[in-house]
């Protein structure tokens, strides 16, 4: 993907998951809010590989995460896009200089 592409593709990203409808269950993690229907521009960005059956946005940085069920552990991971960027919902905070 271009970087000109880029732009658009977060925009509508955002727009998208706003609409998201979230399932709350609880697990061993406590309770977990796992999107219902993954919006149709997080879906075209994700790389393959990724269970998008088992998505969620992460409270504190805003990204999208997926269940990973390996053959030792089953954990939460960042979704990422095709070029291997996470996808979020909204724009990462900047860190303050302290001065």
């Amino acid at each position: 993907m271009k970087t000109g592409q880029i732009v658009p593709a977060i925009v509508a990203v955002l727009a998208l998951s706003a609409c998201a409808e979230t399932t709350v269950t609880t697990g061993p993690e406590g309770d977990i809010a796992t999107l219902q229907n993954v919006p149709e521009g997080v879906i075209a960005l994700a790389a393959p590989n990724q269970d998008l059956t088992t998505v969620r946005i992460q409270p504190e940085d805003g990204c999208y995460w997926y269940r990973y069920s390996g053959p030792i552990e089953t954990t939460y991971l960042p979704l990422r896009a095709k070029d291997g960027r996470p996808i979020c919902s909204r724009a990462p905070e900047t860190a303050q200089a302290s001065g």
